[in-house]
């Protein structure tokens, strides 16, 4: 489980409910206004945010200080090492060709109307390990040459491979949004995989395959071009990647460039990452080896999450899945394995893979600031009793904590555009009320805030952009497609979450 900074035993305030509503609404609307307006980033809005909060709640400034450097740093251990390994995974899975070999091989075998289901059950696979980001720049070159060799159309291929990419990306750890409510409310790490799963599945066919098929007729698309994948001489390149441009890193591309890959001891960028001895033969990476790297820490931690329910604390069995159901070791597990597999036994040196590790963490840079500051915003929130305040009026009112973090993760997420930050913030607000909770509904009010942080994108995400230039699109189309995908993986994911809190 994930560790949450517990809140003092006293606010840090003794200021009355109206200026603390006042406060969290100002400190709320600062952020949103320095991310929408300002074109600030979410980093630093984040922090002038905590101190517009803290201020207008007279908490004296060094208490501020004090409470949000505790929430950076507990966001920070429990979450930041988390997204860390999943990088490197990713980075390790693109970079091997692993990735590219479970798509080929499920898309190779299917064809007609079983493509659709094909592409959303290979997004939601690769999507375990790798950010929403890094999986579009994957499986977005593999989409737009099937439309085109089997004559699809391509929104129809499309929407179901974003689908499963985004559905995993907001609901299913070790992704970031899922492991920051995780970590604010302190819900159990493995059964809110396991309930994740149970509603990621119905919610990807919805907003996949059936959406898909139903939208292609109203958003024609043609594959871009420039953008069609093209492979290299082997002799230019003997890795032939298959994703858009030339195959060398970019900004838009791989996670690795040659700057990223040095050749530790001389410190020149773009020097040979060769080992002293010349070139090794590679391989591609046998399928196995690619399911397995994704599959290994989600299987170890829904282990533990097994083993916590059918084993007595003090067993051997019990211990011994608790330490391996760990979310930092399931992961390592799976870092060793993919360094091992993908890595060495694929021909790749020593030096190389640990470029390909290396080169994964500068594009995570950004979004561990983003969820630390965000940590420390909460804990700012939960300091100054705004979580308190929510918790009795919430019961006071009889809302449900369920509706109450959706309805706050979907206001932050349409008016920043943002899914941490809305994650963060409405997690931040309902923490107070995971103490009345359950377990399991504790894991489903973090699967409820997931929900809500992915409704309607729109001009203020970047994703939605991703989406647009990737696949051709007027803003028009991609508000018909991508945005109501994403408002359909809301509504009908939050649903599924009340429907478990039925009979859970």
């Amino acid at each position: 489980m994930v560790t949450l900074l517990a809140a003092p035993a006293e606010p840090l305030t003794n200021a009355g409910d109206t200026q603390l509503v006042l406060a969290a609404l100002l400190g709320i609307a600062a952020v949103v206004l320095l991310i929408a307006w300002g074109k600030v980033h979410p980093f630093l809005s984040l922090i002038l945010g905590a101190a517009m909060l803290g201020v207008v709640a007279a908490v004296p400034v060094d208490k501020i200080v004090t409470s949000f450097s505790g929430g950076v740093g507990s966001t920070v251990g429990g979450v930041g090492l988390l997204i860390a390994l999943g990088a490197m995974i990713g980075g390790l899975l693109a970079e091997s060709g692993g990735a590219d070999g479970i798509v080929e091989r499920v898309v190779g075998r299917v064809s007609g109307t079983a493509l659709p289901w094909a592409m959303a059950g290979v997004a939601a696979l690769i999507g375990l390990p790798l950010f929403f980001e890094v999986g579009v720049v994957l499986l977005v070159p593999i989409v737009l040459l099937v439309s085109l060799r089997v004559n699809v159309p391509l929104i129809k291929i499309g929407i179901p491979a974003l689908a499963g990419l985004s559905v995993l990306h907001g609901l299913v750890p070790p992704h970031p949004g899922p492991l920051v409510a995780i970590d604010a409310l302190g819900a159990n790490l493995g059964q809110t995989l396991a309930l994740g799963l149970l509603v990621a599945i119905p919610t990807v066919i919805i907003a996949g395959p059936v959406f898909g098929n139903f939208i292609a007729r109203y958003v024609p698309a043609t594959a871009p071009a420039e953008l069609l994948p093209t492979r290299r001489d082997a002799a230019a390149d003997d890795r032939s990647p298959t994703r858009p441009g030339d195959g060398r890193a970019d900004a838009d591309g791989d996670l690795v460039t040659e700057d990223d890959l040095l050749n530790p001891g001389t410190g020149r960028p773009g020097a040979a990452i060769e080992e002293p001895a010349g070139r090794r033969s590679r391989r591609s990476p046998a399928l196995w080896a690619a399911v397995v790297t994704v599959l290994l820490p989600v299987v170890l931690m829904l282990l533990r999450a097994i083993g916590e329910l059918t084993l007595a604390e003090d067993t051997p069995g019990r211990k011994a899945l608790d330490i391996v159901g760990t979310p930092i070791i399931a992961l390592l597990a799976g870092v060793i394995f993919a360094m091992i597999f993908l890595g060495y036994r694929s021909g790749f040196s020593r030096t190389q893979v640990s470029g390909f590790l290396g080169g994964s963490l500068p594009p995570i840079a950004g979004i561990l600031l983003i969820v630390a500051a965000g940590g420390g915003f909460k804990q700012v929130l939960v300091d100054a009793g705004v979580g308190d305040m929510v918790a009795n009026a919430a019961e006071g009112a009889n809302l449900s904590p369920l509706l109450l973090g959706w309805l706050v993760a979907v206001g932050i997420r349409v008016a920043t555009g943002s899914a941490t930050v809305a994650t963060i913030t409405a997690a931040g607000i309902v923490a107070p009320l995971a103490d009345t909770l359950a377990a399991p509904e504790v894991a489903l009010l973090a699967l409820a805030i997931g929900c809500g942080s992915l409704f309607f994108s729109h001009v203020n995400d970047a994703g939605f952009w991703l989406v647009k230039e990737y696949f051709g699109l007027t803003v028009g189309q991609t508000i018909k497609s991508w945005s109501v995908m994403e408002t359909i993986i809301s509504v009908v994911g939050f649903l599924g979450v009340l429907l478990l809190d039925v009979f859970i």
